[in-house]
Order: C-alpha cells, then structure tokens, then sequence
C-alpha cells in the first residue's frame, strides 16, 4: 500500500511503501499524489483539486484532531474516507500550554531579548514577571487536553474554571462570559467550527479583567485576531502566547510578532517525539484496517 506522509520526515511500517513529502514543497506532492492510496495529513490545507490529483487515494488519516484543513464535503463525493486521532498529541499540548502561561507571565520574550544583547540584570519596573499559583485560569474546552491541563494548573496552585458546549456537574464550570470575568489567564481548547469562529471577539475579550493573559493552541480563528492586538496594544491586556493564527503559517508581518508581550511558536504545540510514535501506530493500524476491509478507528467522513 501506497502511504503519502505530507511532512518532512521518514517512517517505516511493515507492508506498507511511505513515501514523505515536506508540506512546503507542493511540486513533490502533486508528483506523489496519484499513486497514493492513503494520505498522512498534517497541516497543508488539502482541498478539491488536490483529491482529483490522487485518483487511487481511498484514505486522508490526520495526523492529529482537527480537520478543518480537509475538504470533508470533497473527500465524500470522491468517496475518499477520512480519520483523525483524538487524544494522541493531548500530553504535549497541554504541556505546551502551561508552557505559554508561564512564558508570558515570567516575561520570558524580552528578559531573552535582554540577555542576549549583554544588559545585564533588570532595572525596569516593567519587567516584573508574575506567577500562576494563586491566579484563575479559565479553559475553553473540557476535553482531554483541557482535564490533562487542569491537573498540571492545580498542582501549581491555580484556581481552574472551564466551560463546555454541555454544562457539567462539577463545582469548577462556567458560563462562557462568566469565566471570562473571572479569569486571569484563559487558554483555548475547542476545535474550530462555524460556532467557534471569532468565539472570542472584542466584546468577550473585553470581559477579561486588566492584565489578563490570552493562550490559545487549539486553532486560530477561535480569536479574532485584530480585536485580540487592539486589546495587547492598548494595555487592556496583559499578554498572550500563541501556537496558532488566523492564517498560517503565520506572515512576519502580522502585528503579534512585534509586541514583546506576546510569546509564539509555528503550531508546534503537539510536535514531541511521543506524540509522532502514537500518531504513526494509530496511522499504520489504520492502513491495516483499510487493507482488511475492517471499520476506521476515529473515522470522521
């Protein structure tokens, strides 16, 4: 079986030929295409066009949760299958996370720029970092990541509040507007939807008390981007740390990388060497499944 891995990386399974291709080399990939069976997706957006160039292709297995990078209508008509992995990258987001918080309020980005132009030890007020231990946290979201990230907080000494689609029964959940007044730090932890689009706009990030730091490794759009440098900008906010932007990968032009209140990285939140060796035995068990004619773990379409 013919195996695509979108991403510049080698793997080798047993009965299976994988042949990788880097995700910014769309040349090499549309010359792979039509002899792929199955797809390993990462992040490359993969639409219509590039399905009609794999005309043996009976499988996009994400390499991850989201799908909002897969034509799922175009992969039905093309009677293409699809399955994700929930839960295999949750420890090295939610590490990830916890990471951002803290690089955020310890002011890890110019207390870095400092250091390596040779200043010395501090002597602006400004750069007075901050703790986790006795601030709220609000999660948007109360799946695994968000249960994972909890323990993390709690052991730490922070109070945690989350909200979901469902209220829960459980002392810690909240109203969405309700655990942002309350929150000094919120960090996002829902997939990308219609619903969740822009969730949180000026108006809701404006519910946030002063100083409040925003985190986010779920998915972009989840903020609007714009209200989200207006409210850095002025003050209104205290910081952010983002694994994830709008639109990706992310341009240096867009005004987040020029505020040093703000942490990022290139949607690397689940990249650890962990996480690779659960998604390729969930892959390669799939491309069996497929092979056997048996039923998809986690099919999506």
């Amino acid at each position: 079986m013919r195996v695509l891995l979108h991403f510049d990386m080698e793997h080798e399974a047993s009965g299976l030929d994988v042949v990788s291709c880097s995700e910014q080399d769309d040349a090499r990939f549309y010359e792979l295409l039509p002899d792929a069976e199955v797809l390993w997706h990462v992040l490359r957006p993969l639409t219509a066009d590039d399905m009609d160039r794999a005309p043996t292709l009976r499988l996009i297995q994400k390499l991850g949760t989201g799908v909002n990078t897969i034509d799922l209508d175009a992969a039905e008509e093309r009677g293409i299958a699809v399955a994700n992995m929930p839960g295999q990258n949750a420890q090295a987001v939610a590490e990830t996370s916890l990471l951002l918080m803290l690089a955020v309020l310890r002011r890890v980005v110019p207390f870095d720029a400092r250091t390596r132009r040779g200043e010395g030890w501090p002597a602006d007020r400004g750069l007075v970092g901050g703790e986790l231990g006795g601030r709220t946290v609000g999660l948007l979201g109360g799946g695994e990541i968000a249960t994972l990230l909890r323990g993390m907080l709690e052991a730490v000494g922070a109070r945690v509040l989350f909200t979901s689609r469902r209220p829960r029964v459980d002392p810690a959940w909240r109203e969405l507007d309700e655990l942002l007044r309350s929150s000094d730090v919120v960090s996002v932890h829902v997939p990308l939807t219609d619903e969740t689009h822009h969730l949180l706009d000026a108006e809701r990030l404006a519910l946030l008390p002063a100083g409040a730091v925003v985190v986010n490794t779920a998915r972009g759009a989840v903020i609007d981007e714009a209200a989200l440098v207006a409210a850095l900008e002025s003050g209104r906010l205290g910081g952010a740390g983002l694994d994830v932007f709008e639109s990706e990968p992310v341009g240096a032009g867009n005004p987040l990388l020029a505020l040093d209140n703000v942490v990022v990285m290139p949607h690397v939140a689940w990249l650890t060497r962990e996480t690779w060796d659960r998604y390729f035995a969930v892959a390669v068990e799939n491309c069996r499944r497929l092979g056997r004619g048996e039923e998809l773990l986690h099919r999506v379409r």
